[in-house]
Protein backbone atom coordinates (compact mmCIF):
# COMPACT_ATOMS: atom_id res chain seq x y z
CA UNK A 1 0.00 0.00 0.00
CA UNK A 2 1.36 3.66 -0.42
CA UNK A 3 2.45 5.30 2.07
CA UNK A 4 0.28 8.44 1.33
CA UNK A 5 -2.96 5.92 1.30
CA UNK A 6 -1.99 4.82 5.02
CA UNK A 7 -1.77 8.21 5.61
CA UNK A 8 -5.34 8.49 5.40
CA UNK A 9 -6.89 5.32 6.39
CA UNK A 10 -5.58 5.60 9.61
CA UNK A 11 -7.30 8.98 10.55
CA UNK A 12 -10.65 7.82 9.01
CA UNK A 13 -10.45 4.41 11.14
CA UNK A 14 -9.77 6.07 14.29
CA UNK A 15 -12.42 8.74 13.74
CA UNK A 16 -15.00 5.73 13.12
CA UNK A 17 -13.97 3.96 16.32
CA UNK A 18 -14.69 7.25 17.93
CA UNK A 19 -18.20 7.94 16.82
CA UNK A 20 -19.23 3.75 17.53
CA UNK A 21 -17.56 4.34 21.22
CA UNK A 22 -19.61 7.86 21.24
CA UNK A 23 -23.04 5.68 20.18
CA UNK A 24 -22.54 3.12 22.27
CA UNK A 25 -22.25 5.07 25.92
CA UNK A 26 -25.75 7.39 24.49
CA UNK A 27 -27.33 4.55 23.62
CA UNK A 28 -26.54 2.81 27.14
CA UNK A 29 -27.27 6.07 28.90
CA UNK A 30 -31.05 6.69 27.04
CA UNK A 31 -32.14 3.24 28.34
CA UNK A 32 -30.98 3.90 31.69
CA UNK A 33 -32.91 6.75 31.56
CA UNK A 34 -36.04 5.30 29.88
CA UNK A 35 -35.73 2.47 32.48
CA UNK A 36 -35.59 4.67 35.62
CA UNK A 37 -38.50 7.29 34.23
CA UNK A 38 -40.64 4.29 33.75
CA UNK A 39 -39.68 3.11 37.51
CA UNK A 40 -40.71 6.11 38.56
CA UNK A 41 -44.01 6.41 36.77
CA UNK A 42 -45.13 3.21 37.42
CA UNK A 43 -43.90 1.84 40.53
CA UNK A 44 -44.18 -1.66 41.05
CA UNK A 45 -44.25 -1.84 44.85
CA UNK A 46 -46.69 -0.26 47.89
CA UNK A 47 -45.60 0.93 51.31
CA UNK A 48 -49.57 0.48 52.92
CA UNK A 49 -50.91 0.18 56.22
CA UNK A 50 -53.49 -2.31 56.35
CA UNK A 51 -56.26 -3.97 58.78
CA UNK A 52 -57.01 -7.03 59.43
CA UNK A 53 -60.47 -8.46 59.42
CA UNK A 54 -61.91 -9.97 62.45
CA UNK A 55 -65.64 -10.84 63.29
CA UNK A 56 -67.04 -8.32 65.44
CA UNK A 57 -70.51 -7.77 67.57
CA UNK A 58 -72.25 -5.23 65.34
CA UNK A 59 -75.61 -3.83 67.28
CA UNK A 60 -77.35 -2.41 64.14
CA UNK A 61 -79.18 0.71 65.66
CA UNK A 62 -80.41 3.72 63.74
CA UNK A 63 -80.36 7.07 65.79
CA UNK A 64 -83.03 9.74 64.90
CA UNK A 65 -83.99 12.81 65.77
CA UNK A 66 -87.33 13.45 67.83
CA UNK A 67 -89.60 15.46 69.65
CA UNK A 68 -91.57 15.14 72.40
CA UNK A 69 -95.07 15.84 72.34
CA UNK A 70 -98.75 16.01 74.49
CA UNK A 71 -100.30 12.88 74.44
CA UNK A 72 -103.84 15.05 74.27
CA UNK A 73 -103.61 18.74 73.69
CA UNK A 74 -106.52 21.02 73.19
CA UNK A 75 -107.38 24.73 72.52
CA UNK A 76 -110.60 25.28 75.16
CA UNK A 77 -112.92 27.71 74.00
CA UNK A 78 -116.48 28.41 75.05
CA UNK A 79 -119.65 27.19 73.07
CA UNK A 80 -121.49 30.00 72.76
CA UNK A 81 -120.91 33.54 73.81
CA UNK A 82 -121.43 34.79 77.08
CA UNK A 83 -120.40 36.96 80.34
CA UNK A 84 -118.05 35.15 82.16
CA UNK A 85 -119.39 34.72 86.06
CA UNK A 86 -116.64 32.92 87.31
CA UNK A 87 -113.10 31.17 86.51
CA UNK A 88 -112.62 27.17 88.81
CA UNK A 89 -109.36 26.99 87.70
CA UNK A 90 -105.50 28.00 88.74
CA UNK A 91 -103.01 28.65 85.98
CA UNK A 92 -100.44 25.90 85.44
CA UNK A 93 -102.52 23.40 87.89
CA UNK A 94 -103.26 19.96 87.35
CA UNK A 95 -107.17 19.47 86.24
CA UNK A 96 -109.57 16.25 86.20
CA UNK A 97 -111.96 15.21 83.77
CA UNK A 98 -115.30 16.99 84.11
CA UNK A 99 -114.20 19.74 86.35
CA UNK A 100 -115.66 23.15 86.01
CA UNK A 101 -113.25 25.89 84.15
CA UNK A 102 -115.39 28.65 83.87
CA UNK A 103 -118.90 29.43 84.47
CA UNK A 104 -120.89 31.56 81.83
CA UNK A 105 -124.01 33.85 82.64
CA UNK A 106 -126.96 31.39 82.67
CA UNK A 107 -129.69 33.26 84.99
CA UNK A 108 -131.49 33.58 81.80
CA UNK A 109 -131.45 30.04 80.68
CA UNK A 110 -132.24 29.19 83.92
CA UNK A 111 -135.95 31.36 84.08
CA UNK A 112 -136.51 29.54 80.63
CA UNK A 113 -136.04 26.22 82.18
CA UNK A 114 -138.55 26.95 84.97
CA UNK A 115 -141.47 28.27 82.95
CA UNK A 116 -141.04 25.33 80.81
CA UNK A 117 -141.16 23.31 83.41
CA UNK A 118 -144.35 25.29 84.90
CA UNK A 119 -146.66 24.88 81.40
CA UNK A 120 -145.32 21.39 81.41
CA UNK A 121 -146.91 20.43 84.85
CA UNK A 122 -149.82 22.53 83.69
CA UNK A 123 -150.63 20.30 80.56
CA UNK A 124 -150.37 17.16 82.37
CA UNK A 125 -153.17 18.35 84.90
CA UNK A 126 -155.44 18.92 81.82
CA UNK A 127 -154.63 15.30 80.09
CA UNK A 128 -155.37 14.02 83.14
CA UNK A 129 -159.08 15.79 83.69
CA UNK A 130 -158.95 15.02 79.62
CA UNK A 131 -159.00 11.12 80.25
CA UNK A 132 -161.39 11.24 82.24
CA UNK A 133 -164.06 12.97 80.20
CA UNK A 134 -162.41 10.92 76.94
CA UNK A 135 -163.92 7.82 79.20
CA UNK A 136 -167.38 9.24 79.40
CA UNK A 137 -167.01 11.17 75.64
CA UNK A 138 -167.30 14.04 77.00
CA UNK A 139 -164.53 14.99 74.85
CA UNK A 140 -162.85 14.06 71.29
CA UNK A 141 -159.94 11.62 71.08
CA UNK A 142 -158.66 14.68 68.77
CA UNK A 143 -158.58 17.19 71.51
CA UNK A 144 -156.91 14.49 74.46
CA UNK A 145 -154.08 13.68 71.47
CA UNK A 146 -153.71 17.62 70.90
CA UNK A 147 -152.66 18.16 74.46
CA UNK A 148 -150.47 15.12 74.79
CA UNK A 149 -148.62 16.80 71.59
CA UNK A 150 -148.09 19.84 73.61
CA UNK A 151 -146.55 18.11 76.35
CA UNK A 152 -144.25 16.51 73.91
CA UNK A 153 -142.92 20.05 72.60
CA UNK A 154 -142.59 21.29 76.00
CA UNK A 155 -140.23 18.44 77.10
CA UNK A 156 -138.51 19.10 73.86
CA UNK A 157 -138.17 22.69 74.79
CA UNK A 158 -137.06 22.07 78.07
CA UNK A 159 -134.35 19.29 76.34
CA UNK A 160 -132.92 22.50 74.47
CA UNK A 161 -132.76 24.72 77.19
CA UNK A 162 -131.00 22.30 79.52
CA UNK A 163 -128.76 21.60 76.64
CA UNK A 164 -127.83 25.58 76.33
CA UNK A 165 -127.21 25.39 80.30
CA UNK A 166 -124.55 22.89 79.84
CA UNK A 167 -123.19 25.12 77.23
CA UNK A 168 -122.67 27.84 79.73
CA UNK A 169 -120.18 25.54 81.96
CA UNK A 170 -117.02 24.86 80.46
CA UNK A 171 -115.60 21.78 81.72
CA UNK A 172 -111.87 20.18 81.03
CA UNK A 173 -112.39 16.95 78.94
CA UNK A 174 -109.47 15.04 79.89
CA UNK A 175 -107.29 15.00 83.01
CA UNK A 176 -103.89 17.07 81.96
CA UNK A 177 -102.57 20.35 83.40
CA UNK A 178 -104.18 23.97 82.15
CA UNK A 179 -101.91 26.80 81.29
CA UNK A 180 -102.64 30.11 81.52
CA UNK A 181 -105.29 32.08 81.36
CA UNK A 182 -106.56 34.77 78.48
CA UNK A 183 -109.76 35.76 80.43
CA UNK A 184 -110.77 37.72 83.26
CA UNK A 185 -114.09 37.24 85.24
CA UNK A 186 -116.91 39.93 83.46
CA UNK A 187 -115.39 39.39 80.19
CA UNK A 188 -117.71 38.88 77.82
CA UNK A 189 -116.49 36.14 75.49
CA UNK A 190 -117.00 34.12 72.09
CA UNK A 191 -116.34 30.80 70.71
CA UNK A 192 -113.33 32.49 69.20
CA UNK A 193 -111.94 33.19 72.39
CA UNK A 194 -108.96 30.73 73.27
CA UNK A 195 -109.38 30.98 77.25
CA UNK A 196 -106.34 28.45 78.10
CA UNK A 197 -104.72 25.30 76.75
CA UNK A 198 -105.06 21.90 77.90
CA UNK A 199 -102.04 19.39 77.76
CA UNK A 200 -102.22 16.06 79.34
CA UNK A 201 -98.68 15.18 79.94
CA UNK A 202 -98.71 11.57 81.28
CA UNK A 203 -97.61 9.82 78.99
CA UNK A 204 -95.93 12.05 76.50
CA UNK A 205 -95.79 10.98 72.98
CA UNK A 206 -92.31 11.39 70.68
CA UNK A 207 -92.15 11.57 67.23
CA UNK A 208 -89.26 10.93 64.61
CA UNK A 209 -88.84 9.51 61.30
CA UNK A 210 -87.36 6.76 60.28
CA UNK A 211 -86.16 5.20 56.37
CA UNK A 212 -88.43 3.39 54.47
CA UNK A 213 -86.11 0.86 54.59
CA UNK A 214 -86.58 -0.18 57.93
CA UNK A 215 -90.16 -0.51 58.00
CA UNK A 216 -90.14 -4.26 58.36
CA UNK A 217 -88.28 -4.21 61.63
CA UNK A 218 -90.65 -2.13 63.03
CA UNK A 219 -93.95 -3.03 65.33
CA UNK A 220 -95.94 -2.04 67.27
CA UNK A 221 -94.22 -2.25 71.06
CA UNK A 222 -90.92 -2.36 69.93
CA UNK A 223 -88.97 -0.02 72.23
CA UNK A 224 -86.69 2.47 71.82
CA UNK A 225 -84.38 4.41 73.83
CA UNK A 226 -83.55 8.64 73.71
CA UNK A 227 -81.80 11.37 75.85
CA UNK A 228 -82.61 14.99 76.12
CA UNK A 229 -81.29 18.20 77.01
CA UNK A 230 -77.90 16.25 76.83
CA UNK A 231 -78.47 13.53 78.45
CA UNK A 232 -79.37 15.47 81.71
CA UNK A 233 -82.02 13.03 82.30
CA UNK A 234 -79.73 9.53 81.74
CA UNK A 235 -80.89 7.20 79.18
CA UNK A 236 -84.67 7.13 79.04
CA UNK A 237 -86.92 4.45 77.06
CA UNK A 238 -90.45 4.29 75.48
CA UNK A 239 -92.52 2.32 73.51
CA UNK A 240 -93.87 2.49 69.78
CA UNK A 241 -97.64 3.00 69.72
CA UNK A 242 -98.28 3.58 65.90
CA UNK A 243 -96.48 3.55 62.59
CA UNK A 244 -97.54 6.14 59.35
CA UNK A 245 -98.92 3.44 56.66
CA UNK A 246 -97.06 5.32 54.05
CA UNK A 247 -93.59 7.00 53.52
CA UNK A 248 -92.92 10.78 52.35
CA UNK A 249 -92.37 10.62 48.90
CA UNK A 250 -89.81 13.67 49.21
CA UNK A 251 -87.47 11.95 52.05
CA UNK A 252 -88.73 8.68 51.74
CA UNK A 253 -89.04 8.22 55.32
CA UNK A 254 -91.73 6.68 57.44
CA UNK A 255 -92.98 8.90 60.63
CA UNK A 256 -93.28 6.52 63.95
CA UNK A 257 -95.01 7.99 67.43
CA UNK A 258 -93.54 5.79 70.62
CA UNK A 259 -95.56 6.36 73.71
CA UNK A 260 -92.98 7.62 76.96
CA UNK A 261 -93.90 7.40 80.53
CA UNK A 262 -93.73 10.56 82.33
CA UNK A 263 -94.98 10.42 85.92
CA UNK A 264 -92.20 12.80 87.00
CA UNK A 265 -92.88 15.48 84.98
CA UNK A 266 -89.48 16.33 84.30
CA UNK A 267 -90.35 15.49 79.91
CA UNK A 268 -91.10 18.73 78.63
CA UNK A 269 -93.38 18.75 75.38
CA UNK A 270 -92.18 20.40 72.81
CA UNK A 271 -88.20 19.10 73.43
CA UNK A 272 -85.96 17.60 71.13
CA UNK A 273 -84.88 14.19 71.43
CA UNK A 274 -82.33 12.16 70.53
CA UNK A 275 -83.57 8.71 69.55
CA UNK A 276 -82.10 5.38 69.21
CA UNK A 277 -83.74 2.01 67.96
CA UNK A 278 -82.55 -1.04 68.51
CA UNK A 279 -82.28 -3.13 65.87
CA UNK A 280 -80.86 -6.84 65.53
CA UNK A 281 -77.85 -7.75 66.63
CA UNK A 282 -74.85 -9.58 64.44
CA UNK A 283 -72.31 -11.29 66.45
CA UNK A 284 -69.60 -11.87 63.47
CA UNK A 285 -70.13 -9.02 61.39
CA UNK A 286 -67.12 -8.13 59.50
CA UNK A 287 -66.82 -4.39 59.32
CA UNK A 288 -63.56 -2.53 58.04
CA UNK A 289 -62.61 1.07 57.95
CA UNK A 290 -64.78 3.25 56.10
CA UNK A 291 -61.52 4.93 53.79
CA UNK A 292 -60.99 1.01 52.75
CA UNK A 293 -63.56 1.06 50.38
CA UNK A 294 -62.84 2.05 46.89
CA UNK A 295 -65.82 3.04 44.48
CA UNK A 296 -66.28 2.29 41.10
CA UNK A 297 -69.00 3.26 38.63
CA UNK A 298 -70.44 -0.30 38.98
CA UNK A 299 -69.92 -1.56 42.45
CA UNK A 300 -67.63 -0.82 45.48
CA UNK A 301 -64.31 -2.62 45.45
CA UNK A 302 -61.62 -3.64 48.44
CA UNK A 303 -57.81 -3.90 47.84
CA UNK A 304 -56.29 -7.14 50.07
CA UNK A 305 -52.43 -8.10 50.54
CA UNK A 306 -52.58 -11.90 49.34
CA UNK A 307 -48.82 -13.33 49.38
CA UNK A 308 -47.53 -10.15 49.20
CA UNK A 309 -48.67 -8.87 46.77
CA UNK A 310 -52.24 -6.43 45.90
CA UNK A 311 -55.66 -8.20 45.34
CA UNK A 312 -58.83 -6.17 44.16
CA UNK A 313 -61.93 -7.74 45.48
CA UNK A 314 -65.73 -6.87 44.85
CA UNK A 315 -67.71 -6.69 48.17
CA UNK A 316 -71.43 -5.84 49.13
CA UNK A 317 -71.59 -3.26 52.07
CA UNK A 318 -74.41 -3.34 54.54
CA UNK A 319 -74.98 -0.56 57.51
CA UNK A 320 -72.20 2.42 58.77
CA UNK A 321 -70.81 3.34 62.08
CA UNK A 322 -68.72 6.50 62.54
CA UNK A 323 -65.64 5.45 61.02
CA UNK A 324 -66.43 2.12 59.46
CA UNK A 325 -68.84 0.00 57.31
CA UNK A 326 -70.38 -3.71 57.34
CA UNK A 327 -69.19 -6.03 54.73
CA UNK A 328 -71.83 -8.18 53.45
CA UNK A 329 -70.37 -10.36 51.21
CA UNK A 330 -66.09 -10.44 49.68
CA UNK A 331 -64.58 -10.74 52.57
CA UNK A 332 -64.01 -13.11 55.50
CA UNK A 333 -62.30 -12.93 58.82
CA UNK A 334 -58.28 -12.98 58.82
CA UNK A 335 -58.24 -11.05 55.72
CA UNK A 336 -55.56 -8.00 55.25
CA UNK A 337 -57.17 -4.77 53.68
CA UNK A 338 -54.86 -1.99 52.84
CA UNK A 339 -55.72 1.52 54.29
CA UNK A 340 -53.77 3.81 52.71
CA UNK A 341 -52.10 4.32 49.01
CA UNK A 342 -55.37 3.31 47.51
CA UNK A 343 -54.69 6.13 44.68
CA UNK A 344 -51.94 3.96 43.52
CA UNK A 345 -52.71 0.21 44.15
CA UNK A 346 -52.92 -1.91 41.55
CA UNK A 347 -53.76 -6.02 41.08
CA UNK A 348 -50.46 -7.67 41.41
CA UNK A 349 -48.42 -5.37 42.66
CA UNK A 350 -45.86 -5.84 45.63
CA UNK A 351 -46.93 -4.38 49.00
CA UNK A 352 -44.69 -4.02 51.93
CA UNK A 353 -47.00 -3.25 55.02
CA UNK A 354 -45.55 -0.21 57.30
CA UNK A 355 -48.33 -0.36 60.14
CA UNK A 356 -51.11 -2.96 60.84
CA UNK A 357 -54.40 -0.86 62.50
CA UNK A 358 -56.45 -1.93 65.32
Amino acid sequence: MPVYQSKIFIPVLSLLLVSGVTACKSKKTETTTTTARGQAGRPNNLRAEVYVVKAEVFQNDYKASGTLLPNEEIEIHPEISGRVTSISFKEGAHVRKGQTLVQLYDADTRAQIQKLRAQRQLQVKLLERQQELLSIGGISRQEYETTQTQIRSIDADIAFAEAQLRTTRIVAPFNGTIGLRNISVGAVITPTTVIATLQQTNPLKMDFAVPDKYRGLLFTGKGVFFSVNNNQLGNLSGKISAIEPGADVTTRTVKVRALVPNSSGKLVPGSFAEVVIPFESNYSAILIPSNAVIPTTRDKKVAVVEQGRAQLLTVELGERTSDKVEVTKGLEAGDTVIVTGLMQVKAGMEVKVTKVRN
